[in-house]
């Protein structure tokens, strides 16, 4: 029974009835690889409408440049011929690569040289830090490519893959670090259109061997180990930098969150508001500017101590006074007044929003707990979360204490409910709780 539900699932994913003619696939392979006439025209006019896009900050335009680059051709004909081991087919490849890549950057290179306009957009920075996720959507976009070319059923998946997998922008964010004399540009560019290739091409070699099409050559097995030896050894060469890139993305991203929360703890001292605040991820800086009274060294000390509970100890915070009160002498006293009426607004509007986020995180924390307590005892059906306040004489202050009420199905056993409670004891770290049941 088991054996049988395996075959219908894996016949699901069986491309043979759709594979198209091997020499079919052979054919059109190599008239992808060649770059003349056509194709080499239609390459350099996809260079500068990438070009321009980068230079404008434009997706739609670079997204349209993608989509009639015909890059992928020469870097699927290598894949494939390291898999049947057709020489000649990986030379014109290779070649035909090479004179592409070159037109390429004359082109892109020209353009951003007499170009007025030579700020570096996001759209072009995007293309100068490839990381380990370059690597996965260069191969998963490599692997749809090879099986859209082998199969009867094209459809549109060879444009999307060059628009996924992005071969262009690369090429001409490297033709811009040539233009101004960027190279730390250049060199981050053309990395990331390495990995792009070289994964695109590891793709077609293993889909090409998977699908076993036929060998176009003699060759001896002790060749074929070399050739499987040195695609490893290329894979590593290019994989190694890109973790490291990739790991240092997941710790700035992971300062950048710690670095938001903490100058949210600190948006408000000792009557000082936060009038702007800048964090350099790369760096790991924070400045922050305050208006208000004037902050002595003690109160600038007091701020950066807080980084530790947001363990963002090493990250440099410099702390600027913006405005402040006691500069403004009597000849402003009214502007004085003003301003110290916006930062009291400022301050108490701050104070309203951080109590509704505490009432709003509760009521999220209600749930959290309904959801956990309903897996152990499924007759809860229900549950009410609050946190509440103790008055008694014999208190010199209220206490804090957390109401529950839980809606049961039926009736609780006493020692469920003893188990529930020290449940609720523990994961609150409280004694101080009331439980209900309805």
């Amino acid at each position: 029974m088991k054996i049988s539900i395996i075959r219908k699932t894996l016949h699901f994913f069986n491309l043979e009835s759709e594979l198209e003619n091997q020499d079919s696939v052979y054919e059109e392979i190599k008239k992808g690889i060649n770059f003349k006439g056509t194709n080499l025209w239609i390459l350099i006019f996809a260079i500068i409408v990438a070009s321009v896009g980068l230079n404008m900050n434009s997706t739609a335009v670079i997204i349209g440049a993608m989509l009639i680059s015909p890059l992928m051709g020469p870097i699927n004909g290598m894949g494939y011929s390291i898999a049947t081991y057709d020489y000649e087919l990986f030379r014109q490849s290779v070649k035909n690569f090479s004179f592409a890549i070159l037109v390429s950057l004359i082109a892109s290179t020209a353009y951003f040289a007499l170009s007025p306009v030579s700020t570096a957009h996001s759209e072009l920075l995007a293309r100068t830090s490839p990381t380990i996720y370059d690597v996965l959507i260069a191969l998963f976009g490599g692997l749809a490519g090879i099986v859209a070319i082998s199969s009867k059923q094209k459809g549109n998946v060879i444009p999307g893959v060059a628009i996924a997998t992005a071969l262009m922008p690369p090429l001409c964010t490297a033709g811009y670090g040539l233009a101004t004399a960027q190279f730390d540009f250049f060199f981050g560019a053309l990395y990331l259109f390495t990995i792009n290739s070289i994964f695109i091409a590891i793709a077609s070699v293993w889909i090409s061997q998977l699908l076993k099409f036929p060998i176009r050559s003699i060759i001896d097995k002790g060749k074929k180990t070399k050739i499987n030896r040195t695609i490893t050894l290329v894979i590593t060469i290019v994989l190694l930098p890109s973790i490291f890139f990739g790991y240092k993305l997941v710790k700035q991203e992971e300062f950048s969150q710690k670095a938001q929360q903490y100058i949210s703890n600190v948006s408000l001292f000792e009557g000082n508001y936060l009038l702007k605040h800048d964090i350099d991820i790369s760096q790991s800086k924070i400045t922050l500017v305050y208006g208000g009274s004037i902050l002595s060294e003690n109160h600038k000390n007091a701020i950066i101590q807080k980084s530790s509970d947001f363990n963002i100890n090493d990250a440099t915070i410099i702390i600027e006074q913006g405005l402040a009160f006691s500069n403004i002498d009597d000849s402003n006293l009214e502007l004085y007044n003003l301003k110290k009426q916006i930062v009291f607004l400022n301050t108490t509007l701050k104070e309203k929003n951080t109590k509704i986020d505490s009432i709003l995180n509760q009521q999220m924390f209600g749930q959290i707990l309904f959801n956990e307590i309903k897996t152990i005892y499924t007759e809860i059906r229900g549950c009410s979360f609050s946190e509440s306040l103790i008055y008694h004489d014999t208190l010199s202050v209220p206490k804090k204490s957390y109401v529950i009420i839980l809606s049961v199905e039926k009736n609780i056993k006493p020692d469920d409910k003893t188990k529930i409670k020290n449940w609720f004891g523990q994961r609150l770290k409280s004694k101080d709780l009331k439980i209900f049941y309805e």
